[in-house]
């Protein structure tokens, strides 16, 4: 039995529009999904919001660039039916929304989705939604950008966090030790076992992206069983686990409830 800890990609964007309520509610019935990935932008009026691109075109009904569009005029766009008719209506959440919906449920990876060019002030709002709730504990900030980490560090030292990498650059070890990271968020193929073993010995936990094939999530969680999976399809984690033998479709009735 695989006891890995499985993280739903944007809630379970494989079932569901990506980083959707509709997502994260369909996470939320599969027992084994202990944590969920989100990322959060900035409305131009300052709100974080739950969105993946810096356009709006790809997941939504609307186009031009998130940072360009307030609120209110976000709220407006349906974000669910370029997945399905089903979703139909869906809207693109604040972060407050998210928060709320995982609370007492789920612990939340939260990136920050920003640049050089993108979003001061990103951190501290997404610091601010999470400790009014009290999450603290249930939350880790990630981001691909070492800013947006120094600037979580400054505005909650104890929210941890974890650099965002597709690569293993010889500094990898100092990058995480400047930015007080203790996660490290990597693309699966670029890990194996004793670089994973090493990591994680040394106190850096792994969660690595985005496996949605059975056989890789069983190679990936051979490597150590405090590897963290991320996964599109959580549905398929439960398959990987060799829960009794009920095949995919059943497996999809079962949780999504249509």
């Amino acid at each position: 039995m695989l006891n890995n800890r499985c993280v739903a990609h944007r809630g379970f964007s494989g079932a569901a529009p990506e980083n959707t309520l509709a997502a994260i509610r369909l996470a939320a019935k599969i027992p084994e999904v202990e944590w969920i990935e989100i990322d959060v932008q900035l409305s131009s009026d300052g709100v974080p919001v739950v969105i993946h691109d810096f356009k709006l075109g790809r997941t939504t009904d609307g186009s031009g660039e998130v940072r360009e569009r307030t609120l209110e005029q976000l709220k407006r766009l349906d974000a669910g039916r370029w997945k399905s008719r089903l979703f139909a209506g869906e809207r693109i959440p604040t972060l407050d929304e998210v928060l709320d919906e995982a609370q007492g449920r789920l612990k939340i990876n939260i990136e920050l989705k920003t640049n050089a060019e993108r979003y001061a002030g990103l951190a501290a709002q997404a610091v601010k939604a999470v400790a009014c709730r009290g999450m603290e504990r249930d939350v880790v900030f990630t981001s691909f950008e070492p800013q947006a980490l120094q600037e979580a560090r400054e505005a909650a030292p104890d929210i941890r966090r974890g650099l965002i990498i597709d690569a293993r650059p010889a500094d990898l070890e100092r990058r995480l030790e400047d930015c007080g990271c203790t996660l490290l968020s990597i693309g699966h193929g670029r890990v194996d076992t004793h670089f994973v073993r090493s990591t994680i010995g040394r106190g850096i936990d792994i969660m690595v992206w985005t496996v949605d094939n059975l056989r890789r999530m069983r190679e990936l969680a051979s490597m150590h069983p405090d590897l963290m999976i991320c996964t599109n399809r959580p549905d398929r984690w439960l398959l990987a686990k060799k829960l009794p033998a009920v095949g995919e479709r059943a497996v999809w009735r079962r949780w999504m409830g249509f």
